[in-house]
């Protein structure tokens, strides 16, 4: 009964948010509350699972949404987004936007959050899409799907990392192979994103015209100090990532510092410090006023959060329900090869909302059959692994926070944001598994 309580939760999300014109924030939390109830949940783990959701979905990117709203505030008002926008594509052309963003994603996210990366590269991918006269929809949902690729697949991100680890699988095979697959798996993501959601027109910046665009250039940075709030973060995340990983030989206080500065809300309060260099001159009433550039982005990141928020709850009630372990159930007694762990892996990422959690939970109901399905060499687990991780990948909906950090910092409304963005990580997670299924029979 939970999973069919799931699909009316689903059905009724959509209807509340997008025919009666409710806010999402209402509709999610409402339908959060009717399943906890229908699913037979006891009263204190419905709360329980309220204020965990909320509060740990914002206590990890709640504070990263504020700062780098903050940041894309700047580089919007001081004009340098459109030029980093100009110099890109006078290099790419304005005709590979979309692909340029999914491919920018693509890298990101292999050291990066894709919530963290996406907040990061929005304002950016906005003016590119501004500049070459494109639909916001098509470059967003790209963006989205090449970060969505690696953050599932390819270590080190906590999700992969720890799914070889439960399984026992060759860390370094499972980066080579999920760089690999995630790859190849990214172009139908992209040729979906092109062909399909880029028909969909979504004004990149209904707010600002051409004329103010044009004025604000005259007085916008180079391109370079431009980039710095952007790719500074990226750097300084990047570096903890490998210094975390390869560093062990480097001095603890060095390590330590690094750890502090490469942590994201650390990395993006050096960032927006950073933006505050973007003007020619700082005028602290128009910027930093409640009025000003700073007061309007902390409002626009009010609504953000409070939806992602939401999603989180959802979520959280969905996990705490035990919907992942009867679909583990059900699914775990079904043999069907390397089809299985994409299968479990697609079904609890689908339920709970969480890609990290899909593929934790699925490598703990895989293990204990690996010897029993015939899954024991070394290759065998790496193929598992990646398996879970294409499954987590699909499908992503309103029980995902970054769902709504997709949507609400792309403009696209719920119905629109299941036809293009779910859409399109169904498209990269059932390649990624179709690709894996073709080495699986060619290799092992």
């Amino acid at each position: 009964m939970v999973v069919i309580y799931l699909f009316i939760s689903v059905i009724l999300i959509i209807y509340l948010s997008t025919k009666l014109k409710i806010h999402p924030f209402i509709a999610l939390f409402i339908v959060a509350l009717l399943y906890g109830f229908f699913a037979g949940m006891s009263l204190d783990l419905i709360i329980n699972s309220i204020n965990q959701g909320f509060g740990d979905t914002l206590g990890k990117i709640g504070l990263i949404i504020v700062l780098g709203i903050i940041i894309g505030s700047f580089l919007e008002n001081s004009g340098a987004a459109y030029t980093m926008a100009e110099k890109i594509l006078k290099i790419i052309g304005k005709k590979r936007v979309t692909i340029a963003m999914g491919i920018i994603g693509y890298f990101v996210s292999i050291p990066v959050f894709a919530d963290s990366g996406f907040i990061l590269l929005s304002p950016l991918n906005k003016s590119l899409s501004k500049k070459a006269g494109i639909s916001l929809a098509g470059s967003a949902v790209a963006l989205s799907l090449g970060l969505m690729a690696t953050h599932t697949l390819v270590p080190p991100t906590p999700g992969p990392i720890a799914a070889a680890g439960i399984l026992n699988a060759d860390l370094g095979l499972v980066i080579m192979w999920g760089l690999i697959i995630s790859a190849l798996a990214l172009i139908p993501a992209l040729y979906y994103s092109i062909k399909f959601v880029s028909k969909t027109y979504i004004d990149p910046n209904p707010e600002v015209s051409e004329a103010e665009i044009d004025e604000r250039m005259k007085k916008a940075p180079g391109a370079l100090k431009s980039s710095l709030p952007i790719f500074v973060p990226i750097f300084l995340i990047v570096l903890k990532s490998v210094v975390s990983s390869f560093g062990k030989n480097i001095n603890g206080t060095i390590i330590n510092f690094i750890s502090f500065i490469g942590e994201p809300v650390i990395a993006l309060t050096i960032g927006m410090f950073l933006s505050f260099l973007l003007p020619k001159k700082l005028h602290f009433e128009k910027m930093f006023s409640t009025t000003g550039w700073v007061g309007k982005a902390l409002s626009d990141a009010a609504t953000i959060i409070l939806i992602t928020g939401a999603g989180g709850i959802f979520g959280k009630v969905l996990q705490n329900s035990g919907i992942a372990n009867v679909i583990g159930e059900t699914l775990g007694n079904v043999h069907l090869g390397i089809w299985l762990p994409f299968l479990l892996a697609a079904a609890i990422k689908t339920a709970q909302g969480s890609s990290t959690v899909s593929l934790i939970t699925s490598a703990s109901i895989m293990m204990p059959m690996m010897n029993t399905l015939g899954f024991v060499t070394e290759i065998e687990k790496v193929f598992v692994v990646i398996a879970i991780g294409a499954g987590s990948a699909v499908f992503s909906h309103a029980n995902d926070s970054f769902f709504w950090v997709v949507t609400q910092l792309s403009g696209i409304d719920v119905k629109s944001g299941y036809r293009l963005y779910s859409l399109g990580t169904f498209v990269l997670g059932t390649s990624a598994a179709i690709i894996v299924f073709l080495f699986y029979i060619i290799i092992v």
